[in-house]
């Protein structure tokens, strides 16, 4: 059978905008109660709603609660650690509200937290259950008169109450857990202008009738992460820390506590969102753990007194929220071919059930580009990575003497990382005719820390750097068409982007999600969380102002060249919408080519089915206009000034 021949960029593909939502769940937050296991759902096609669904052996999964309710936390705007789950009950924060619920089986929530005097002024996260059930431990952010005061509180687990304080004095803590016992509770704490991969500190302290007793600094500091505190059966305090460039597991031993397995691998990654996952204790006394190496996920179990690790042979290369389970985890995965799934191992690392896919059915294997690791030359004799997509689509052949358009995306964070996991979202470019080369640019966690500190006062020039010179090494090696480079991100990703097509000439155009256009105003007008993050990744503000300002696209708009498109959340907090109308306003005024698209009802990352889509279809309709493709789908065209 003789295929077609067509230009890339315009293959028909059935992996439509559409069916990156239709069916499909995002997959989070594992928790384990017994023998039965709970996760997190975020369904696009219910507006994004949060659902807590469990399962236990010989049942269907099934949600814990009915329409109307929302188990998502606004704490540092990010959330994370939404609910937690003990004795068959269930504790959540409700998204309108950000108030506390306790859901009994067959039963309906009840607030256990006061009404706020404002919509969402009080917040919690991080909960966890005291060992007699009468209480939760959580972290509390309280938004009143201007002002933010974070804190860790004891609320009533049985009646609505005001909350108990309990903690308090810093800027911000995370992770609060009470032994086994309930005899001692540990936590995180850290100070602007650290963010918790910069620098924190773990503590403890003896629980009695009156409060704590006794505050003990166990480790960390200005210099030092520390991620997870938990503790084992037998009330040994452990940790994750990165005092060797690592952040590898640890144990309350001495001083400074014991390294267990000392390796050059990541055992958690940046903290920026409560309650990640990624060790905990099985019955015999060993651990089981996730880790990182080059970008890849591992999965196995380490036995703490000899320190030898076994790796268990699975097919995965990402796994996060992982829990301990009977003998063996129950963790989300994914790999290069395979979307994220809840699943069960048992203890040798079998697979023995599979809970939830996060769409019923897969991609025909035709149209997937498999990702790859690569690394690539940068400044000053550097190394830097990225994943690697090659186009493919089973249906159509590409012109012989054609190389295909290559989109750099930037990862948001920029703390942060990209993910290995197969994705629909990445999907949809390849499977048309796009090259892909996802980066993760020095910054970027996965690789320790020297190279996540590679971005420390560099921000908007390492970042640029290893985009372009991502796509100048695959330009060179002839995977890709040196003349038609795009350049898309979201958030700091966004931001990548804006500097990248504003102080460079090397892309043909760009997309910018909620992308940040004055660091200035960011750092102005910005959530507690990341108020000071850009002192890191800048300088001090306001004494670096000048540097914030040669570092802003906004300034420099008469340097843009080519076109761009920008997509924006109406309701967002982190990255408010007038960095993208300050933007559209200057593009306005230069005659540069340009289109717009705001959402009303979306905040930081878009979670609408009807958005996703139509921001999709959008950006495929405005590359075709810019790189002289006919895209194969039919779509609304979108309001766009000075394009030809």
């Amino acid at each position: 059978m003789t295929l077609p021949v067509l230009p890339y960029g315009s293959w028909p593909s059935p992996i439509t905008a559409s069916s990156l939502v239709e069916q499909a769940v995002s997959l989070g937050q594992v928790e384990v109660d017994g023998d039965r296991v709970y996760w997190l759902e975020g369904r696009p096609s219910e507006g994004g709603r949060q659902v807590v669904v469990t399962w236990a052996p010989g049942e269907e999964a099934r949600d814990v609660f009915g329409e109307g309710w929302s188990a998502r936390t606004t704490v540092h705007e990010y959330g994370g650690g939404a609910y937690t789950v003990a004795d068959g009950t269930l504790f959540f924060s409700h998204f309108p509200d950000q108030r506390i619920y306790r859901v009994d089986r067959g039963e309906q929530p009840r607030p256990l937290t006061p009404e706020p005097p404002e919509p969402m002024a009080y917040r919690y996260a991080d909960a966890r259950v005291s060992p007699d059930g009468e209480a939760l431990v959580c972290v509390r952010e309280r938004h009143t008169d201007g002002v933010v005061v974070n804190d860790i509180v004891l609320v009533d687990a049985i009646n609505e109450g005001e909350p108990v304080d309990f903690v308090a004095g810093a800027d911000f803590f995370s992770a609060p857990r009470l032994s086994a016992d309930g005899r001692r509770l540990a936590w995180l704490c850290w100070c602007h202008p650290h963010m918790p991969w910069d620098g924190t500190e773990l503590w403890t302290a003896e629980v009695g009738e009156h409060g704590l007793a006794g505050p003990e600094r166990i480790a960390g500091g200005p210099d030092e992460s520390i991620s997870q505190p938990r503790w084992s059966p037998d009330g040994v305090l452990h940790w994750v820390s990165d005092r060797t460039g690592w952040w590898n597991l640890y144990a309350e031993d001495g001083a400074d506590g014991r390294a267990l397995a000392p390796l050059d691998a990541e055992f958690t990654g940046p903290d920026w969102v409560f309650g990640q996952s990624s060790y905990g204790f099985l019955p015999d006394g060993r651990l089981v753990a996730t880790w990182w190496q080059r970008g890849l996920a591992n999965l196995g179990v380490l036995d703490p007194a000899s320190g030898r690790f076994d790796r268990w042979d699975v097919p995965y290369t990402a796994v996060g929220s992982m829990r301990p389970y009977g003998n063996g985890v129950v963790a989300v995965v994914a790999s290069a071919t395979e979307e994220s799934a809840v699943v069960v191992f048992d203890g040798g690392g079998t697979v023995t059930a599979t809970l939830r896919r996060s769409r019923p059915s897969s991609v025909d294997p035709g149209y997937v580009s498999a990702g790859r690791p690569i690394e690539f030359s940068t400044e000053h004799g550097q190394t830097a990575h990225a994943l690697w997509y090659a186009p493919a689509n089973k249906d159509v052949e590409a012109p012989p003497d054609e190389r295909p358009p290559l989109i750099v995306m930037s990862h948001g964070g920029p703390t942060a990382s990209a993910s290995p996991a197969l994705s629909l979202a990445t999907q949809y470019w390849t499977s048309r005719g796009f090259a892909v080369v996802d980066v993760n640019y020095g910054g970027s966690t996965g690789y320790g820390r020297e190279y996540r500190e590679r971005l420390k006062g560099q921000w908007g020039i390492v970042d640029v750097d290893d985009c372009v010179n991502a796509a100048l090494h695959l330009a060179s090696e002839g995977l890709v068409d040196g003349n038609r480079l795009a350049i898309r991100g979201g958030s700091a990703g966004g931001y990548t982007t804006l500097c990248a097509l504003t102080f460079r000439d090397d892309f043909s155009v760009g997309a910018s999600y909620f992308g940040v256009a004055d660091a200035e105003a960011l750092a102005t007008d910005t959530h507690k969380f990341e108020s000071r993050y850009l002192d890191g990744l800048i300088g001090p503000y306001p004494e670096a102002k000048d540097l914030y300002r040669e570092r802003s696209p906004i300034h420099y708009a008469d340097r843009l060249s080519v076109p761009i498109i920008l997509f924006q959340g109406l309701e967002d907090r982190v990255v408010p919408p007038s960095q993208a109308e300050v933007m559209v306003d200057a593009l306005r005024l230069r005659g540069l080519p340009f289109a717009y698209v705001a959402f009303e009802g979306e905040q930081h990352g878009f979670r609408k089915a009807e958005t996703i889509v139509r921001s999709t279809e959008a950006e495929l309709w405005f590359y075709g206009r810019v790189l002289n493709f006919e895209p194969a789908d039919r779509i609304e065209p979108v309001p766009a000034e000075n394009l030809p």
